[in-house]
Parts: structure tokens; C-alpha cells; sequence
């Protein structure tokens, strides 16, 4: 699994306009059940994306296909992690738990 950290490179102002855009992007990438949460940090200087279990190559394909990504407007930290305990909600997507 990935937590993916979102650093804006671009004024706020900007970022907002692109928001709407970022938005759609997310929503799809629920749809295809990549991402299991994501949100602002706070402060407010990017997001945050907990995403399933996946190929490195398939997570930094998908991350590149945002728009942030595309227009240069973030910087993207990738953190890969095996979790070792879930809670119970979410064991169902651990892969690395032994069921």
C-alpha cells in the first residue's frame, strides 16, 4: 500500500483553479478502486492519498495523469508501507495480512 503526499509548488490561487479538475480526477480513481482516502493537509500546503495495495509502476502511471502532475502545479511523495494490523474494516483490502 501507498500513502502519497501532495506538496503544492504553485500558488494557492492556482491550485484553486484546478481544483474542480483534481476533483474529477479523484473520482475516478474511486471508480477504478485505486484510492481508499484522500484529503487536504493542514495547513493547507497539498493532500494526502491512501491508496489499495497496487504496482509501484501502476501508482506512479495513475499519479501522473493528475492534473497537479500535469501542469507542474505539485510534488508528489510516495511512501509504501506493509501494514501488519488493519482494522477490521479493512482487512477485507490488506493483502499483506494473512486472512
Amino acid at each position: 500500500m501507498y500513502v502519497v503526499l501532495l506538496t503544492y509548488t504553485a500558488p494557492i490561487e492556482e491550485i484553486d483553479y484546478v481544483l474542480p479538475d483534481h476533483a474529477d480526477w479523484l473520482t475516478k480513481q474511486y471508480e477504478h478502486g485505486n484510492f481508499l482516502a484522500s484529503g487536504r493537509r493542514n495547513p493547507r500546503i497539498g493532500g494526502v492519498i491512501i491508496t489499495r495495495p497496487m504496482a509501484r509502476g501502476k501508482l506512479d502511471a495513475i499519479l501522473a495523469t493528475d492534473p497537479f502532475s500535469i501542469k507542474h502545479m505539485a510534488a508528489y511523495e510516495v511512501i509504501e508501507f506493509s501494514p501488519t494490523r488493519t482494522a477490521p474494516e479493512l482487512r477485507l483490502i490488506n493483502e499483506a495480512v494473512v486472512r
